[in-house]
């Protein structure tokens, strides 16, 4: 019987066989997540069983990807792509759907900073229907299958921090698009959007069980440990909620300026023990910078969720 998340990260096993590739961790990955069907408890197992950051960030993607879409397959490697040369606002995305001369959908354009976007094998997309009319842009989500024809996957060089998770560019020309492939409601309301909180969530979560698992490891205060597993469980609690709702904004900002102080005091523990693990210490220390990724994004949406309230 699988263990709750609170119990495992308490009684399993701290010491674990390396990933040194996309293809050990995603091998991991699914075995971990057989059995477990919330995504926010997929992420903090996942984060838990991850022997670096970069693992638990890639398990908290794909968590976080089937909290979006719940119907996206186990067995598939998933990136979201919208990210173009001017950013990811509805106005600057220039990937279109339009109608060919044969009558069919085809999708055209190209995207950046794909996450695992190398390793992927199904690529959920981000383009303007131009089959709407108005002064807006309408955004569909489309799901590609990575070796489609059309599709051209080109890896970026590595990030400062976090390096095993590559990221690619992308290019689609005249990718055929069945009416299947396409999700419903508005690409960038239903799907765009709440993704940059829900992506908060399950990463900072996972981030945080990677720790917890470290720091039994390396017997780290226990006072620190209940304080890490008590924030979990509040990201627990605010998974369940709307990501688009404004008092989840708060809750979540709350608990993750809560998980960051907590990062923020292992420094010492990591010091104090590095001389057992020197390896882990320093790529703690040059991927901890995941942690102020958007930052300002999350500064500008707690602010907008405050204006909300009297």
């Amino acid at each position: 019987m699988t263990a709750p998340w609170p119990d495992h990260l308490l009684t399993a096993a701290t010491a674990l066989a390396p990933c040194e590739t996309v293809a050990d961790w995603w091998a991991r990955h699914r075995v971990l997540c057989a059995g477990r069907s919330g995504s926010i408890e997929r992420a903090i197992v996942g984060g838990y069983m991850a022997d670096r950051v970069a693992w638990a960030f890639a398990t908290a993607y794909q968590a976080a990807l089937r909290a979006l879409v719940p119907s996206l397959p186990g067995n598939a490697l998933t990136a979201l792509c919208v990210t173009e040369e001017g950013g990811t606002s509805p106005k600057a995305m220039h990937s279109t759907l339009s109608v060919d001369a044969n009558g069919g959908l085809v999708l055209n354009g190209a995207k950046r900073w794909t996450t695992l976007g190398p390793d992927g094998g199904l690529f959920l997309v981000a383009a303007r229907d131009t089959r709407e009319t108005g002064d807006k842009p309408v955004l569909r989500l489309v799901r590609v299958d990575a070796r489609a024809i059309g599709v051209h996957v080109e890896p970026m060089p590595p990030t400062s921090f976090v390096p095993e998770v590559a990221h690619a560019r992308l290019r689609f020309e005249n990718v055929r698009v069945d009416d299947e492939a396409l999700l419903p409601g508005d690409g960038y309301a239903r799907y765009v959007k709440p993704f940059r909180t829900i992506e908060d969530l399950h990463v900072h979560a996972a981030i945080l069980a990677y720790l917890v698992r470290e720091a039994r490891r390396l017997s780290w205060p226990r006072a620190w440990t209940e304080r890490a597993m008590a924030v979990l469980a509040a990201y627990s609690d605010i998974a369940s909620r709307d990501p688009a709702s404004s008092s989840t904004h708060l809750l979540l900002a709350g608990a993750l300026a809560s998980g960051e102080q907590l990062a923020s005091e292992t420094d010492a523990f990591w010091d104090a023990s590095s001389a057992g693990d020197p390896e882990a210490a320093v790529r703690w220390k040059r991927d901890k910078a995941l942690l102020k990724i958007a930052s300002q994004a999350r500064a500008a949406r707690l602010e907008r969720a405050w204006e909300r309230f009297p």
